[in-house]
């Protein structure tokens, strides 16, 4: 499966395709013509596929390597000064060409690094973990954490090609098949009722088997279209966050060692819709289709989090601009809208905890 992100000169092809990483070169080609590539992975993704794909590239090309640390806290400045000097020392130009192979810290640390060194080097990538291929590789939001919230420094900074491969997903532990799946489901409640109705009429990721890239495509052709309507998050994109704002303050609140990302947006959506509904917001028996089909992928929809502690944390979220915050609610299944409000939407009668 082939589709294209429309973005005048920022345009940029997406390859959806089993076996895909062995044979990347021909891809590759087709958007670069220098003769330099600097490819940064993590120490779980790269022995699986980094030493593969480098003796492909460089049978075409002069290639150098970094393999940083997996997980979350290496997604912050902290990493940056490494990357910066190992760039240097390849004498990386503008002309040369970054590849991000791994998951959604990896592309959004790599893309940030891509985006900052030399004031923008082109970047390729190859997204190793459902989420990053459902949704993070594509839309060219990159960033970095830091301790006073997630993504709070970063750029618009669009790859020149994403290379999807769903058979990497063979090698994924089954937590992060579950981290990926809150935002396949999020894509069924915001835009796709159909993608909604497939997954709550099967028993989880495995039982999809044959499927698996179909969905795939189909949430990458749904956030593709709406990028390309709003490429900067100022309107129609927001819709991209339902659930994100409760999520960020949860990974926050627990300094990223407790729910994953995909976790804590299983829980965002599940707990936001909850309030909606009570609020009027939201028709009645939303939440509870939430809930079932989180339940059916093995994600959490709660997590003990005191509604007040949630509050203070969302008051940092960079979505809350002067107090006021623009949260994204569901219609119905299927259908989200932009609603504008502030922190006290999340004050309660009933609701203590989420």
């Amino acid at each position: 499966m082939e589709l294209h992100v429309a973005l005048g000169k920022d345009s940029y092809p997406i390859q959806i395709q089993n076996t895909l990483l062995s044979k990347v070169t021909p891809y590759i080609e087709e958007i670069f013509s220098g003769k330099r590539i600097f490819l940064i992975s993590d120490d779980n993704v790269f022995p699986l596929y980094g030493p593969a794909l480098l003796a492909s590239l460089e049978e075409r090309y002069r290639c150098h390597h970094l393999v940083l640390k997996s997980g979350e806290p290496t997604k912050s400045f902290e990493s940056l000064p490494g990357i910066y000097a190992q760039l240097a020392k390849a004498k990386m130009t503008r002309s040369d060409l970054i590849i991000a192979l791994g998951g959604g810290v990896i592309g959004d640390l790599v893309g940030f690094a891509a985006s900052s060194y030399l004031r923008g080097v082109p970047f390729v990538q190859i997204p190793t973990s459902l989420l990053a291929q459902v949704d993070s590789s594509v839309g060219g939001k990159v960033a970095i954490d830091i301790p006073e919230g997630k993504n709070l420094v970063g750029a618009f900074y669009q790859p020149k090609l994403v290379l999807i491969d769903p058979d990497t997903l063979l090698t994924l532990p089954e937590k992060y098949l579950g981290d990926g799946m809150g935002e396949v489901i999020k894509y069924g409640l915001i835009r796709e009722p159909q993608l909604f109705e497939t997954l709550r009429n099967h028993q989880g990721f495995h039982d999809l088997k044959g499927l698996q890239t179909e969905i795939i495509g189909n949430c990458v052709d749904c956030k593709r279209k709406i990028v390309e309507k709003d490429p900067f998050d100022k309107g129609e994109r927001m819709l991209l966050n339902f659930g994100h704002t409760l999520a960020h303050a949860i990974e926050q609140y627990y300094d990223y060692k407790r729910e994953s990302h995909g976790e804590a947006v299983a829980i965002g959506m599940y707990q936001i819709t909850r309030l909606a509904e009570e609020k009027g917001l939201s028709p009645k028996g939303s939440a509870a289709a939430i809930k079932e089909v989180l339940l059916r992928y093995g994600l959490p929809y709660e997590c003990g989090l005191p509604l007040e502690e949630l509050i203070a944390t969302i008051g940092l979220d960079k979505k809350n601009l002067n107090n006021a915050l623009n949260l994204i609610l569901l219609k119905d299944i299927g259908e989200a809208y932009i609603y504008p409000t502030d922190v006290n939407f999340f004050i309660s009668d009933t609701i203590k905890t989420i």
